[in-house]
């Protein structure tokens, strides 16, 4: 089979011949349709300081996949042949403390599919069947394989209430913006996003959720909050882009018991302003991955309940032209970007 492959401990990456994966008991192999291009992939490509900590060449990048499952191993019985499924990409150990209690999330023994063992990137792949999500609903396999970092938005929106609330989402990234499209959906007034990249700004307006999509490089978020009737702040802020500046600027503008879920990862360490989140009695939580499964359910209701996040995926590219697709996802300028394994 086809595959894209980390190969060497070197930049970029390999489309290659490799043998289809062999489908062990509790498995499912699937033929995969669809992959989405996640930063962490575009780390791998070019092998910065965290790839090369994290990745052990050879290995098949993609853990954000829709496929059809072709064939179950001995014991499966929580999916059948032709299922369409989504990955849930962090394999966790079911034994610790945290998956005892049903907070999966929290394992610290997790590994992850497309970094710590073989991923999608490729026209087969095998999962434990534990980590397939089955659409029981019609839906695009493009979607189906967004749901990854769907599920990403969908825990950091919903990680507060947000019901009536003003919004501030740092970073008009494709997760930012499906942010914003979950916060309008959960009832948000105002929903404020921002960025530095006219053509996400934009894409962020086209979507439809948000009241004003800022370039901070030309506006005030001081002067935004003034024509929107804002004087005590933001109550909600979610932020997705690991910018020092966004993180900042989030921290000046919440209100007094504001809430913030943080989900960017910054490039090296950032200077906190812990005086002003003290005297502002500020709540601050980390987010990384999703629920399992709780954030699975709440996506698909979404979906179902008529939340379109089709308009994210920008780009669209066979897997034969996956040095375009890296190029497309690289540029920062556009929404997903989804690769055809079909």
């Amino acid at each position: 089979m086809k595959a894209l492959v980390k190969a060497e401990a070197a930049a970029g990456l390999w489309l290659k011949d490799i043998p289809e994966p062999e489908v062990h008991p509790g498995e499912v192999l699937i033929r995969v349709l669809r992959t989405g291009i996640c930063g962490t992939d575009l780390h791998v490509r070019s092998w910065d300081a965290w790839a090369q900590g994290a990745i052990k060449p050879p290995v098949v990048l993609g853990h954000e996949v829709a496929g059809r499952v072709v064939a179950v191993g001995d014991g499966v019985d929580i999916v059948d042949v032709g299922d369409l499924v989504s990955i849930e990409g962090h394999i966790v150990c079911g034994r610790c403390r945290s998956c005892l209690a049903g907070k999966r999330q929290l394992c610290p023994n997790t590994v992850s599919i497309g970094i710590d063992r073989d991923g999608g990137f490729a026209e087969y792949v095998a999962v434990p069947s534990t980590n397939v999500w089955r659409h029981r609903t019609e839906i695009d396999p493009e979607v189906a394989a967004i749901f990854d970092p769907f599920g990403n938005a969908v825990h950091s929106a919903l990680a507060f209430d947000v019901l009536g609330e003003d919004v501030l989402i740092t970073g008009a990234g494709p997760i930012g913006i499906m942010s914003a499209s979950v916060v309008r959906h959960a009832g948000a007034r105002n929903v404020v996003i921002t960025d530095v990249s006219p053509e996400r700004l934009d894409l962020a307006r086209r979507m439809g959720a948000v009241t004003r999509a800022v370039d901070v490089r030309t506006a005030s978020l001081s002067d935004v909050m003034s024509d929107l009737g804002m004087v005590e702040g933001f109550d909600v802020g979610l932020e997705m882009s690991g910018a020092p500046a966004a993180l900042h600027s989030m921290i000046t503008t919440m209100a007094n018991g504001g809430e913030i879920a943080l989900l960017g990862l910054p490039s090296s360490t950032i200077e906190f302003d812990w005086d002003r989140v003290i005297r502002s009695m500020l709540t601050v939580r980390g987010i990384f991955g999703r629920q399992m499964f709780e954030t699975w359910y709440e996506m698909s209701v979404l979906v179902q309940a008529g939340l379109d996040i089709s308009p994210v995926i920008t780009d669209r590219f066979h897997f034969t032209e996956w040095e375009q697709a890296f190029e497309a996802a690289a540029s920062g300028k556009g929404g997903k970007v989804v690769i055809s394994w079909e």
